[in-house]
């Protein structure tokens, strides 16, 4: 060291000048040897290719990958540089030998550059090939492998090393020529693709082949004479064709390459997607379009979800169409017309509430509110039906008198916390359409809310009955992320696990299409909790399910918004949906959250909580919220005489010859549409002609108290100020049910008011008590 200070000081111009040699040597590799654009690449979670988007500057260059395979290293190294892992970046024997060889012919002729400076004259393009520049690339390559290791440069050659046409890197070639990993070819392929750098203008597949092909045997026969291969593979490689033409890249998820090159461009991307479910959902939507576009029907998107890892397995933007009727739209997130698809979320948002239970009784009767008139989709009314049986079946009056009762700004909530997107505007701007289709939203969000759902039931069952913080999450399709579903908390996220459970007990029923009637038989067959949903003008055909691990969600239709006839749920998604099911692992079905559910006695005909006069009474699980519905409101207690023909009282019977008995009595309206659909429906019998029946309740009119003509004023703001009814009832408590034009529009109790706005003109208005006593008015409405 002492020395070392001694020649400093004695030869300081020498001292600096070397400082500033050492100095510049060190910084003269720039800190990013490659800047140029790489295209985007996915690979599905075992890390095969699903496609890629080419480079914007028109190249086929991934980006560059760490490793190098074995069989094209070995190749590349035999045929470039045999001394690569002894020498420091550059061969001086090669050198004098390219220096000599030049000399003599007067023009250059050989290179004599190890892959350590080719890798320096690639990142350096467009530089000329003179012995100064020559120099640079000596200089840079020895500072390349001081600051590189041998492997590192390897990976750079195989990624940038050009491979005749646009295409650039060993993983571009092997797919472009012979279409699969670079990991996966043969010797063979391997030195083919090991010779093409050395001249990819000249010589690469489909060109110049007698060229292409003595320059890859001779590349064979070194590596059998250094024993890197044996005699057999070598006679075995040197009998494989030579790749003709390049090959398409893959295209197995192209819509979802579309939305990771948003965020993602120019990197290479692990996806979550099975590469499995893709091709073979792939396979499906292609075998049904070919059958929807006979009837004009052009578009479908499908999506498989990990339920418990909330990953994206399966991504199918759009059918294989074309480009007039937009294939490269990604539907998925597009916001859609809903139909019936938001139903379920009713159905536990009402459970979870304390509303109703599963069995209780809706009407489902002509039912109009002011201009809104909803319609099932059979044209047919049952009077009443079991709360589960109206999910089922899909059925629209009684989800809107569902909706009505519960509240529009309540269910609104509902949805904002389930986080879809597309529910833009208040809840007055939907109205009561909103459970019909009123409102949009994407096939990415409502299988997320199906997915939520399920998770939450899982993690109840699997936990200490304890709930998620972060329950209500996003999907991910990117294999770099996990979901993180909070903490744990005896709090529910938003539904209670045992509404969710008892809604999939009733989505479990929904009447499978045609050719599936009869799955509920086969012991074997799989459980799916499931519903389809149809938009107004049969634009839009949903299909979405779930099991304990897996949801599946179908969007039929056409992406200009175009309606066609047939193109309805049931038909067109809901094949699609099975035969997707078909593909993933079959899944048990949810445990019972017994938890959350407490037994008690139901009422076998009403399906609320059995009343001490209910005849038939079953044991049910209900959910803990539902403990405190009211009790069977449809059966009352009836004088008959001894047959049981008539009603008797103590005016006209002995009282130890009256027969006490409870019967099941509907409303006037519901009885008249339930009778068509019960034929074992009995009406309460008459009163016997002697007996004296003035005790009967009574009601009238008070307002309007005669048929007339009402004139509607509006207020200042232009309004049309509403029609206030009014009727006294010898028995305030009563319930009466009101209709105008035979189309139920309320129920009333105590006080017997309601306000409405007619449509002008003539109007015939009815009310009816719970003891079927009918009174009527007519009115003419002028505005």
């Amino acid at each position: 060291m002492k020395r070392l200070i001694l020649y400093v000081k004695r030869h300081k111009l020498k001292a600096i000048v070397l400082a500033l040699l050492l100095v510049s040597y060190y910084f003269c590799l720039p800190r990013t040897l490659f800047k140029d654009p790489t295209a985007t690449v996915i690979t599905s979670a075992s890390n095969r290719l699903l496609g890629a988007k080419i480079a914007s500057d028109g190249q086929w260059r991934f980006p560059k990958s760490d490793s190098v395979p074995d069989k094209f290293k070995t190749c590349i190294i035999a045929f470039e540089d045999a001394y690569f892992y002894q020498h420091p970046g550059f061969n001086p024997v090669s050198i004098a030998k390219a220096l000599r060889q030049n000399l003599e012919s007067g023009s250059v002729k050989r290179g004599g550059s190890t892959l350590t400076q080719q890798v320096i004259r690639l990142s350096r393009k467009g530089q000329s090939r003179t012995y100064f520049e020559k120099i640079k690339e000596l200089i840079l390559a020895t500072r390349l492998e001081l600051k590189y290791s041998k492997e590192s440069i390897l990976a750079f050659y195989a990624s940038y090393a050009p491979f005749g046409g646009n295409v650039v890197g060993i993983d571009a070639a092997s797919w472009r020529y012979f279409n699969r990993n670079a990991e996966e070819l043969s010797w063979a392929e391997s030195a083919t693709l090991a010779v093409l750098p050395n001249a990819p203008s000249l010589i690469y597949p489909g060109k110049n082949q007698k060229l292409l092909l003595n320059k890859r045997n001779r590349l064979l026969k070194k590596l059998l004479s250094n024993n890197s291969i044996d005699s057999l593979t070598y006679r075995l490689s040197i009998a494989e064709r030579l790749p003709q033409k390049p090959y398409p890249l893959p295209r197995i998820a192209p819509h979802l390459l579309q939305k990771v090159a948003k965020t993602h461009r120019g990197e290479r991307v692990q996806t979550t997607i099975n590469s499995k479910f893709q091709e073979q959902t792939n396979a499906i939507v292609s075998k049904h379009y070919n059958i929807l576009k006979q009837n004009e029907i052009y578009n479908i998107s499908v999506l498989i979800l990990d339920v418990k890892t909330r990953q994206v397995l399966t991504y199918v933007g759009n059918a294989p169409t074309d480009k007039k009727h937009q294939k490269d739209v990604d539907i998925i997130d597009k916001p859609r017309s809903t139909g019936s698809i938001l139903k379920p979320f009713l159905y536990a948002a009402v459970l979870d509430a304390g509303d109703l239970l599963p069995n209780t009784l809706i009407a489902d009767v002509p039912t109009n509110f002011g201009n809104y008139v909803p319609e099932n989709y059979n044209k047919e009314f049952d009077g009443v039906v079991p709360a589960k049986k109206a999910l089922s079946r899909s059925l629209n009056v009684p989800s809107v008198l569902m909706l009505q009762d519960f509240g529009l700004d309540r269910f609104y909530h509902y949805l904002k916390a389930l986080k879809l997107r597309d529910v833009k505007y208040n809840a007055n701007h939907y109205g009561l359409s909103l459970i019909l289709g009123g409102a949009e939203s994407n096939l990415w969000d409502l299988c997320k809310s199906y997915a939520n759902l399920s998770s939450t039931l899982n993690h109840f069952n699997a936990s200490s009955s304890e709930y998620f913080s972060n329950e209500f999450c996003e999907p991910t399709f990117l294999a770099s992320e996990t979901i993180d579903f909070g903490q744990k908390s005896s709090e529910k996220t938003l539904f209670d696990a045992a509404s969710i459970y008892l809604t999939y007990e009733s989505l479990k029923e929904v009447n499978r299409p045609e050719g599936n009637e009869s799955w509920e038989f086969f012991d074997d067959s799989k459980q799916i909790a499931w519903k389809t949903g149809t938009s107004y003008g049969f634009r839009d055909a949903w299909a979405i399910g779930t099991t304990k691990d897996y949801v599946v969600g179908v969007w039929v239709g056409n992406a200009d918004g175009e309606g066609r006839p047939g193109l309805v749920g049931v038909q067109s998604a809901a094949p699609i949906l099975f035969d997707v099911f078909d593909v993933v692992p079959q899944s048990e079905w949810f445990s019972t959250p017994y938890d959350e559910m407490r037994e008690v006695k139901i009422c076998s005909n009403s399906g609320y909580r059995a009343s001490t006069i209910c005849p038939d009474i079953e044991l049910n699980f209900i959910q803990i919220s539902g403990l405190k519905t009211r009790a069977c409101p449809y059966h009352i207690l009836i004088h008959l005489d001894e047959k049981e023909q008539y009603q008797v009282n103590s005016s006209c019977e002995n009282l130890d010859k009256i027969t006490h008995k409870s019967w099941f009595v509907l409303p006037p309206l519901m009885a008249y549409y339930y009778k068509s659909k019960n034929p074992f429906y009995k009406a309460l019998p008459a009163f016997r002609e002697d007996c004296n029946t003035n005790s009967a309740a009574f009601m009238e009119f008070i307002y309007p108290n005669e048929s007339t003509t009402v004139f509607l004023p509006k207020d200042f703001d232009g309004n049309t100020n509403p029609l206030i009814l009014k009727i006294a009832h010898s028995k305030p408590e009563t319930t009466i049910y009101w209709y105008l034009d035979s189309s139920f529009i309320g129920i009333t109790n105590d006080i017997h008011e309601k306000a409405i706005i007619p449509e002008e003109g003539p109007h015939n208005l009815t009310a009816v008590d719970a003891f079927g006593n009918e009174i009527n008015r007519h009115l003419v409405i002028s505005l």
